[in-house]
């Protein structure tokens, strides 16, 4: 095993109370290590480990028979992941994490008592120098332990069977039962062992200091709680009058930019109306004029004609046109996500067909000024016929959109539900609460059912919102790319469901 036996010899001898130099003393095992160079064989794992093997199985033996160099003063044990502190100490480094663990901020040196950080650890591995340094034999007691001792031989085991992880001797590893198995000297395995339980410790050391830290953090947040949630309870009560100081500065402000809009407006309207009235007074002083011109003779009626048509043919140039008053939407904040929170999705119910083709003529009658009304038109064509949600809706608050894209005609809304086994409703139908978009010579206007009323805003396009609170009796309808309220139905009282109906003419 050993290639110089002038350069490293070592024994075991094993002594007897039988034999007459050791009666009364204990079996002892002698060490004798060297400070030459060492040169072992394949078999030999090193004699750092082999003596650090026998060290650690010294059962009973006594403190003062080890080295200083490899004795850790707090657990007086040979060293386990030893480290050196600021000092020059050294201390195993489980040892030292349970000592500090709980220590306060400022921890200290065990032995001399001297100051050193926590975190001031710098493992190290034991130095060949720090075990031969001795120069003498090491004399230790042999393991007492049953265990350690071979019963059929009375022989020390030293060595681990890898298939049924049992202890052997050297008679035992070569008998019938284990002469196939592989074995490894206990020492190896033992060292094998020992670094993955050292593995093990850093590990879960490292999960234990990461726990501290979660309770830390987790106990600053607990002893801070109430505190936070009072703090909180302040900062958004706090908030809220904000909030309705600045929804009421909002309403204050549209309804003052409103009566000031419809005033404007309804100067303009006045004016209007006074020029049409006094263009109406001015046509029919020219009217009579070109009445009186008829009358008179041939060669009266040539000397002033050309000045009467001119006047005539300029007049009609400037007659004012009917104003098409247009309010101003705004707005209002915080409305569609107030709203959302009571989205729900409307499918169509194709089962009913119901063309209801009194209030499409009704709308057509809208739409078509008089020189219009004979073009051929089928209300039974698909983009002239009005669809059902396949909902009703008896108790609650709910909100949809509805797609009305471009269309420059639509009606969208809400109806009682036996409005859908019937085909004789009008714009002045009782239970109909409909929103209706109107083109008629290139302009557009909204009125609103039932009662039938304009509503002179802008027209809206894209999605439009529908609101009902079936309990408050509303109905509102949004203009949802501005955000702003198009009109509503106010205390209304509904006792019976409600369907929503929808129809969008062509684009």
């Amino acid at each position: 095993m050993v290639e110089n036996n002038d350069a490293f010899y070592w024994s075991v001898g094993l002594s007897f109370p039988h034999h007459p130099q050791n009666m009364g003393c204990p079996p002892i095992v002698h060490m004798c290590i060297s400070e030459r160079k060492l040169k072992l064989s394949s078999h030999a794992k090193g004699k750092h480990s082999l003596f650090l093997f026998f060290l650690r199985n010294m059962a009973s033996a006594s403190a003062q028979c080890l080295p200083s160099e490899i004795i850790c003063s707090i657990c007086q044990d040979t060293f386990t992941d030893p480290a050196t502190i600021r000092c020059g100490h050294r201390f195993c480094t489980p040892c030292l994490c349970l000592l500090w663990e709980d220590a306060p901020a400022v921890t200290c040196c065990p032995v001399c008592k001297a100051v050193s950080p926590k975190m001031d650890l710098k493992s190290i591995i034991l130095a060949e120098k720090h075990i031969h340094s001795t120069g003498n034999s090491v004399i230790c007691q042999l393991p007492g332990s049953a265990k350690q001792m071979c019963r059929t031989h009375q022989v020390m085991k030293l060595y681990f069977c890898e298939a049924d992880k049992s202890l052997l001797c050297l008679f035992c590893s070569c008998s019938a039962g284990h002469a196939t198995h592989e074995h490894c000297s206990i020492m190896q395995v033992a060292e094998h062992y020992r670094e993955h339980l050292l593995m093990q410790m850093k590990s879960i050391w490292k999960k234990k200091q990461e726990n501290q830290r979660n309770i830390k953090k987790v106990t600053n947040i607990f002893r801070a709680w109430e505190g936070f949630i009072n703090l909180r309870l302040v900062m958004i009560r706090a908030e809220y009058p904000k909030v309705c100081q600045y929804l009421q500065e909002e309403k204050q402000k549209h309804l003052e930019m409103l009566a000031i809009e419809g005033t404007v407006l309804f100067q303009r309207l006045n004016r209007n109306v006074a020029r049409m009235i006094h263009m109406g007074k001015l046509l029919r002083k020219i009217y009579e004029e070109l009445k009186e011109m008829c009358l008179k003779a041939d060669v009266d009626m040539l000397q002033g004609v050309e000045d009467t048509m001119k006047r005539s043919q300029l007049m009609q140039l400037y007659i004012p046109q009917p104003l098409d008053p247009q309010l101003s939407t705004w707005t209002i904040t915080g409305m569609l996500e107030r709203l959302n929170s009571f989205r729900v999705y409307i499918t169509l119910d194709g089962k009913i067909r119901n063309c209801h083709v009194p209030l499409i003529e009704a709308l057509r009658c809208l739409q078509c000024s008089p020189a219009h009304r004979d073009v051929p038109w089928d209300p039974a064509r698909p983009e002239n016929t009005p669809t059902w949600g396949a909902q009703t809706f008896t108790a609650g608050k709910h909100y949809w959109e509805v797609n009305v894209g471009n269309s420059c005609d639509w009606v969208i809304g809400l109806c009682k539900e036996s409005w859908t086994s019937r085909s004789d409703m009008l714009l002045n139908s009782e239970d109909i609460f409909l929103l209706l978009c109107v083109s008629k010579d290139g302009h557009f206007s909204l009125f609103s059912t039932f009662p039938f009323l304009p509503h002179y805003i802008q027209r809206p396009q894209g999605y439009i919102g529908v609101f009902l609170d079936y309990e408050c009796g509303m109905i509102s309808f949004i203009n949802v790319a501005r955000g702003s309220l198009i009109c509503n139905f106010l205390s209304r009282s509904f006792s019976f469901p409600l369907r929503p109906f929808i129809w969008c003419g062509p684009k």
